[in-house]
């Protein structure tokens, strides 16, 4: 999707967690974007950032106040990004339902019905909801299916992820994302096929499996590999983040693309012309 032009309208983007590592890190980029403009901060009830400033953080206030209200925080915005949690983002979801504003849904973590929910909401308004965001994780998840499809037997299929001290949920949204990925290109459903733990006499790896493995430690903003191993030979495809700012320049990419949506729900592979 091509820019506004010069003397078009900016995107008009709302920030849900604006108080949040990654709240800032969306507020950082959407400033400094030539073709978008803040429009609202939220945060939740009770968080000491209410009332500041959403850019205070920067040194360059930008005349946004973080607040509790949805109506006030969503005021014309023409999408929110949500990076928080899912009780959250169901609550923002049905605020962006009811007046028409699209939504760019990073969060993790949904339940089936969760899921169901923003599905239906996808039927009134535009949704890019991806458990990654970063465009270079998206070319990997590309990769990865290229991967399984060309070598469907004789490879064992484990993905390890390291995430930062904080993350409260395992494994990984990406993480699962990429099993499901693999899965679906070698004909199998991951919820039948899936190891999330191995402790003590396990007996032999079935091949048919796809193994998880979850680190947590320090402040690693996202590492994953996925191993095929086979006989004579493995090959590893990682992808490790070392900055929020990637999930940030994705999510603005999803902003343009929602800009010609009027509703649906839409995956990044959708955004970056993936899908092929």
């Amino acid at each position: 999707m091509t820019h506004p032009s010069s003397d078009a309208r900016p995107y008009a983007v709302a920030v849900a967690g604006a108080s949040g590592r990654m709240g800032r890190t969306l507020i950082e980029a959407v400033l400094a974007s030539a073709d978008c403009r803040l429009s609202g901060a939220l945060d939740r009830a009770g968080s000491p950032g209410l009332g500041e400033d959403a850019a205070a953080f920067l040194g360059k206030p930008a005349g946004v106040p973080i607040t509790a209200d949805l109506a006030e925080g969503l005021r014309g915005a023409g999408a929110l990004i949500d990076f928080t949690r899912p009780e959250g983002t169901l609550a923002h979801l049905r605020a962006c339902r009811a007046q028409g504003t699209a939504m760019v849904i990073g969060t993790t973590g949904f339940s089936e019905g969760q899921k169901a929910e923003i599905a239906a909401a996808a039927r009134d308004i535009a949704i890019v909801m991806a458990p990654n965001m970063s465009v270079g994780v998206n070319v990997t998840l590309k990769l990865l299916e290229l991967a399984a499809r060309a070598m469907p037997t004789g490879y064992d299929i484990e993905i390890v992820e390291t995430h930062h001290r904080h993350k409260i949920d395992a494994p990984s949204g990406t993480a699962l994302k990429m099993g499901e990925v693999i899965a679906q290109a070698l004909g199998r459903d991951l919820q039948d096929c899936a190891v999330y733990a191995r402790e003590g006499v396990t007996g032999e790896r079935d091949p048919s499996t796809i193994g998880f493995q979850s680190l947590r430690g320090g402040d690693v903003v996202g590492d994953h590999t996925v191993l095929f191993a086979g006989t004579g030979e493995r090959i590893e495809i990682t992808h490790r983040a070392t900055s929020r700012m990637n999930y940030a320049i994705g999510s603005l990419r999803a902003v343009r693309f929602l800009a010609g949506c009027p509703s649906g729900l839409f995956s990044m592979f959708d955004v970056l012309g993936l899908n092929g």
